[in-house]
């Protein structure tokens, strides 16, 4: 049975920076896509950022028009990690939102796993 926990989210005045994290636990990862989605209030979830195996040690990374330039995605496939991480900086009052990490086992997005969420709230 896989897990994702999500941590790192948390209140933070525009133009500032967080880093989210999921760890996953259950299983090795590195050849599984993960990614990043979110949901306002009122909104539907969307997706943000995610990354998946390219061959070798090389990952493709892909961002929502929204995010790019400011959400970086990252991967730590060690053992002990097993972790994606979304680096946010320059956040937006319209960042504001609950963000999930998902997890895709065939290796491409499609998601099977899916975290609790973590809050991100952005103060004008």
């Amino acid at each position: 049975q896989v897990q994702l926990v999500e941590s790192g989210g948390g209140l933070v005045q525009a133009g500032g920076s967080l880093r989210l994290s999921c760890a996953a636990s259950g299983r090795t990862v590195s050849s599984y896509a993960m990614g990043w989605f979110r949901q306002a209030p009122g909104k539907e979830r969307e997706f943000v950022a995610a990354t998946k195996w390219s061959g070798g040690n090389a990952y493709y990374a892909d961002y929502a028009d929204s995010v790019k330039g400011r959400f970086t995605i990252s991967r730590d496939n060690a053992k002990a990690k097993n972790t994606v991480y979304l680096q946010m900086n320059s956040l937006k009052p319209e960042d504001t939102a609950v963000y999930y990490c998902a997890l895709g086992p065939s290796g491409d997005y499609v998601w099977d796993y899916w975290g609790q969420g973590t809050q991100v709230t952005v103060s004008s």
